[in-house]
């Protein structure tokens, strides 16, 4: 299951206080107590696994490590430990108590979610002419903690899109190593079904249907994700008994809710071609392109040359 949306708590750790100690040695007496260690920081880090966000859909609350007391012989305390959250590409992060956002958009990307407290002072650092024997000392100081929330729009090369039941699932499994639940329903698919092609990424985005813009069935949780693809190819099913007013519904949704969309290269696909007679897919094919300046690909799972035409019209697109 795909997690594209959570809401965390984030806590660095606490600085350790200082310590009093003295040196015991003849001589050498007087303070030797050190400085606390720095409470760990906590980090988001970005990563390729698009699932990354599924562990915290339970675990709500992170902890960086506290740092250590401060020790005698003007030894510092350790640090606590960085604390590194790992997240997909694509994924927005925002401090819910400022409304500040920033995404991660590289692998390895790591940005600072809150800072360790400092540690505090011991009575080494007290010391003057006046006062030989301190006995003074600071606590460390809290570290920050914020809650963040976290959305996952996908970075996907291409975007399968379509009303439900127009084939995407079943195509993805063909030209992919994906493994997405098929079946001849509305809504199957609840959630982006991913699959690598050449190393470029598909993404299946569950079937959406008229007034998916407003929020209706699956509504924007998956129109977000539209945004990201270099590439849409529109799955229209040739089972339908109104192909255009299919393409017109979608079109329409995707104008709705970021008429940028409409700008993107797109690849139109008459699905399950093996269940229309080829002279009547003709006639559709025909009056189709007649209204609308796009180009337009039979393809059946069932037919391996329509399969790897569609691989070959892919790549070209992607290159």
């Amino acid at each position: 299951m795909l997690t594209d949306e959570a809401k965390i708590k984030i806590e660095a750790g606490k600085g350790g206080d200082g310590v009093v100690a003295f040196d015991k040695i003849m001589m050498s007496l007087g303070p030797t107590g050190g400085k606390g260690g720095n409470g760990g920081s906590v980090y988001f880090e970005g990563v390729s696994d698009v699932f990354a966000l599924n562990k915290y859909r339970h675990l709500k609350e992170h902890y960086a490590e506290d740092g250590a007391r401060g020790r005698s012989n003007r030894s510092d305390g350790p640090n606590g430990k960085d604390l590194f959250l790992t997240v997909p590409i694509g994924t927005v992060i925002t401090q819910l108590e400022t409304g500040k956002s920033i995404e991660i958009t590289k692998v390895g990307e790591k940005i600072l979610a809150t800072r360790g407290g400092v540690g505090g002072q011991g009575n080494f650092f007290f010391r003057s002419s006046t006062n030989t024997s301190p006995e003074e000392f600071k606590e460390g100081k809290l570290g920050q903690k914020f809650e963040f929330s976290l959305e996952l729009r996908l970075i996907a090369d291409i975007g399968l899109i379509g009303l439900p039941s127009a084939g995407k699932s079943s195509l993805l499994n063909e030209i992919t190593s994906a493994h997405a639940k098929v079946a001849a329903y509305h809504f199957t698919t609840l959630e982006p079904n991913l699959g690598v092609f050449d190393d470029f990424i598909i993404a299946d985005i569950p079937g959406l249907i008229e007034g998916a813009s407003a929020g209706k069935g699956l509504g924007i949780k998956f129109l977000r994700h539209i945004q990201r693809t270099k590439i849409l190819v529109h799955c229209l099913s040739l089972e339908s008994d109104d192909i255009l007013r299919d393409y017109k519904v979608i079109r329409k949704e995707l104008g709705k809710y970021n008429p940028e969309l409409l700008e993107k290269k797109e690849l139109v696909l008459f699905t399950k071609s093996d269940l229309i007679d080829p002279k009547d897919l003709a006639k559709q094919m025909k009056k189709f392109q007649a209204k609308n300046k796009c180009e337009v690909i039979p393809v059946s799972i069932h037919n391996f040359e329509e399969i790897e035409m569609l691989k070959k019209k892919l790549l070209t697109l992607l290159r």
